[in-house]
């Protein structure tokens, strides 16, 4: 049986019985954080708390489930002899550092993970309890032969070489995609959302999922809970859409993301190629609101979130003030200061990502280049173990270590070695230590999510008294730093002190290195003053803050929602509408029709009667039949309202004698195939074509796959069939173009659905409605059934005229009225049907019943 929340499961866990009284919390996460690491919250209301005990409302704070591959925790063996294991927190853990960030006082904190070590299930009951109460962890435990599969296998031989840009064009290139692997990698994040819900008060508790090793737990989770609140954060790149869209289960994993409520990504670039392939792939496009960028997806508002990750300030200073680290930093300075020679430093991991070979032979280059720094410069470059093994992982092993012997042999003399490899494992303090010392750090990852390392160095320059002391330094002294950064690693964008390169260019990377060296003292102190200031503000709990916020501000609307699940398996999502916004079931339009006498039905066509990307623009024979059997009721007025033009729309509909047309969105207009047409308006002038045609022509020429279309009063520059981020890109530049030269012309510019459209002002939809309904009144046929049904913005004029009429004049008392809109989404309308396939068979269900109701010659 699934617990409520971790307060039962503790008090479970613990033997004690939970309290008769234990009351759900109204809790928000504060907003304002004043200094880092520290909350105020003034906007917290204690007025709104639910507690049936108020003396310890104060005592509840909010609560962050925070699940990731792997929990910050050190596990292992004991060493007495004695069965079981020693648990102690990962410092260096990013998630633990968060936590800290947030501050125990305010957020309470619940890590879902894995364990680095495996756990005999004999032992794993015991092991939970133990990380439960002790460190508020839950241990997600996983078959060995599945985790393999799942983490060795699908995450780093297929997410993680192709999210950094890696095609499997051969066995030896990436992994090539394994279905196998992938089932496993969907069943380890089940069992994730297991866990998970062990411990879940889905009411109020905030969950924070991490990486891409649990991209479909989302969808598992919004299965369970409609409305959970739910936040994901992508560590590592997220590619383009041309290398994206090369995975098979590619829409499978887009749909998960989806159902998260807030989507983090470390720079603009990664969040920009997901929205690019939600667009290609998806067809989902994405608007900004008041600086927030968000994608509309059944009714649910996806945010994303642009922020990168800080580092630990409070962990970091800690380290600099050690004495271990004092004495580290002494003996460096006696090693290379003290020899005259001055440090180059490279920290990374050993990945075929972290461009470590490219940087050894800008090393090189730079000691051929200039002789005279030969036995003054040394890199140093220290090689963390590798996180992933396979046959990759050797190779860029194996070309470091000839890479170093080649430039030692080269350039090395009695007492100088100019590159020093460190591969073996260095203490943190060790690494900080490095860092003081070093005259400039290089980042040369071909590919990198975020990369922290240039954040540590800058902290690590900054230094303190006591270090200063060891380094000679007068405390008054500015202090200087410098930085070689690569342009694709995700914190590069936040370093403009840097010297950004292209990694892949060794001469490139040499010069930034020699310019590093030479720039004069007052320069390199104002890039490090400047980096600095960053730095020490944007830290690890300025980032939390400001994603849960955002998660909070995200997650708001949620119990005003009406929410429920769609789809099998990963094609699950939830659809969440305003409480009086809803599906227009067939048995309730149809019992109205049947009540009622006079009737007006208004309908768009294109979107709504007419898929938009059907081939065949042309009414079906079943389409006509239905219009036919609905105009042959007297009582019914039927209106076809659409933005095509009168000639197109009496040739698709010769039939339909008693049809109403209003044409190009009602500037035409008649009422039956008896009558002239008219206009709504005074007729126009269209002098303005001339002005208009060459620059949609200038559009066309430029976007493959845009067409004009010149109707008889407006024009319409169509990019249905064009690249739609290259389409939308330049749509919006036409309508820029056409309102600056048709500002002084009686016209109106406006987008819609792939169209950029330039027609008469005054000229709406609306203008329709009021028509009909005005001509109806005249006639004593005040309709008491009123349905209008379109798809895009100019329909929703019809739909504000319509229900601002209820209740007037213009219509009977009581009247039945249906203003629907297509698709879920943001409406004037009160009602909505997901498709064209659904307004035609709703309309076919009208027809049948109008059919029924004719009197019988």
């Amino acid at each position: 049986m699934v617990s409520r929340s971790y307060s039962n499961l503790l008090e479970l866990a613990s033997g004690e019985a939970p309290s008769p009284s234990f009351g759900r919390m109204s809790r928000r996460i504060p907003r304002i954080m004043t200094v880092a690491g520290i909350m105020s919250d003034l906007d917290d209301d204690g007025s709104e708390s639910v507690c049936s005990d108020p003396s310890s409302s104060s005592a509840q704070k909010d609560r962050i489930i925070v699940v990731a591959n792997q929990l910050p925790i050190r596990v292992q063996r004991k060493t007495d002899g004695s069965k079981g294991w020693l648990f102690s927190w990962d410092e260096n853990s990013l998630l633990l550092q968060l936590k800290d960030g947030l501050g125990d006082d305010e957020i309470e904190v619940i890590y879902v993970g894995c364990l680095k070590e495996e756990i005999h299930p004999n032992e794993q009951d015991e092991v939970s309890q133990i990380l439960l109460e002790t460190f508020k962890c839950v241990p997600t435990f996983v078959p060995p032969d599945l985790f393999t599969k799942y983490y060795h296998g699908f995450c780093k031989q297929q997410l993680w070489p192709l999210f950094h840009y890696m095609l499997p064009l051969s066995p030896d290139l990436g992994g090539r995609f394994n279905r196998l692997l992938w089932q496993a990698y969907v069943s380890v994040n089940k069992i994730f959302a297991d866990r998970i819900m062990e411990v879940i008060n889905p009411e109020d508790d905030f969950v924070w999922v991490h990486d891409y090793h649990l991209m479909v737990l989302p969808t598992f989770l919004r299965k369970r809970f409609n409305r959970v609140k739910l936040g994901f954060f992508l560590h590592s790149p997220f590619p383009s859409s041309e290398i994206y869209k090369t995975l098979p289960i590619r829409e499978e994993i887009l749909r998960a993301l989806l159902n998260s409520d807030l989507i983090g990504f470390h720079t603009f670039d990664y969040a920009r190629h997901f929205l690019s392939c939600c667009s290609r792939m998806l067809g989902i496009s994405y608007e900004s609101k008041r600086g927030y960028i968000g994608l509309e997806y059944y009714g649910r508002t996806v945010s994303i979130k642009i922020l990168p990750v800080g580092i630990h300030m409070g962990q970091l200073q800690q380290v600099l003030s050690l004495p271990e680290t004092e004495a580290k930093v002494s003996e460096l300075v006696q090693q290379y200061n003290h020899q005259g020679r001055t440090l180059l430093l490279g920290v990374d991991d050993m990945d075929i990502f972290k461009g470590i070979s490219l940087k050894l032979l800008a090393m090189e280059q730079l000691l051929l280049q200039h002789p005279e720094k030969q036995g003054k410069v040394v890199l140093v470059q220290i090689a963390n173990p590798a996180r992933g093994k396979g046959k990759d992982v050797q190779e860029v092993q194996d070309e470091t270590n000839s890479t170093v012997k080649r430039i030692n042999e080269v350039f090395g003399r009695p007492g100088y070695q100019p590159v020093i490899l460190i591969d073996k494992p260095l203490k943190f303090y060790e690494r900080i230590a490095y860092y003081v010392v070093a005259e400039c750090c290089l980042v040369t990852a071909v590919r990198d999510g975020m990369n922290l390392i240039p954040y540590e160095y800058i902290i690590s320059r900054q230094g303190n008294e006591r270090l200063d002391k060891v380094l000679k330094l007068d405390s008054s002294t500015p202090k200087k730093s410098m930085l070689v950064v690569s342009e694709f690693i995700g914190c590069s964008p936040s370093l403009s002190g840097a010297i950004r390169v292209n990694p892949w260019n060794i001469d490139v990377v040499a010069d930034a290195m020699d310019s590093a060296l030479v720039m004069p003292e007052p320069e390199k102190q104002l890039r490090h003053e400047k980096h600095y200031r960053y730095v020490s503000t944007h830290d690890v709990g300025y980032w939390a803050h400001s994603f849960l916020q955002d998660l909070e501000r995200t997650c708001k609307d949620h119990v005003r929602r009406r929410c429920w699940g769609i789809g099998f398996g990963l094609s699950f999502r939830v659809v969440a509408l305003d409480p009086n916004f809803r599906k227009l079931s067939m048995e309730h339009i149809v019992s109205a029709y049947k009540r009622t006498t006079t009737r007006a039905i208004l309908l768009d066509y294109d979107g709504t009667l007419m898929p938009q990307n059907a081939i065949d623009k042309k009414p079906s024979s079943k389409t006509i039949e239905i219009i036919k059997t609905l105009c042959r009721d007297k009582n019914n007025m039927v209106f076809i309202v659409s933005a095509r033009s009168r000639k197109t729309l009496a040739d698709w509909f010769p039939t339909c004698e008693k049809l109403g047309i209003a044409a190009e969105h009602g500037y035409f207009l008649r009422m039956n195939q008896d009558e002239e047409w008219e206009t709504c308006i005074p007729e126009v002038e269209c002098c303005w074509k001339e002005i208009a045609e060459p620059v949609m022509q200038l559009y066309t020429e430029t976007t493959d796959g845009s067409v004009i279309e010149d109707k008889e009063t407006s024009m319409v520059w169509s990019y249905e069939d064009a690249d739609p981020d290259f389409g939308s890109c330049q749509a919006k530049e036409l309508l820029d173009h056409l309102e600056s030269v048709l500002a002084n012309e009686p016209v109106t510019v406006k987008s819609g659905q792939n169209i950029v459209e330039v027609k008469p002002q005054g000229v709406s939809k609306g203008l329709v409605a009021k028509r009909l309904l005005n001509e109806m009144q005249e006639k004593g046929m005040s309709p008491d059934f009123v349905l209008c049904i379109g798809d895009d913005r100019s329909d929703e004029d019809m739909f504000e005229v319509i229900m601002s009429s209820v209740s007037g004049p213009s219509m009977a008392p009581a009247a039945e009225v249906f203003a629907c809109t297509v698709g879920r989404k943001p409406s004037k309308a009160k009602y909505y049907l997901d498709d064209t396939t659904e307004i035609v068979r709703l309309m076919q269900g009208l027809a049948s019943v109008a059919d029924q109701m004719l009197p019988r010659m």
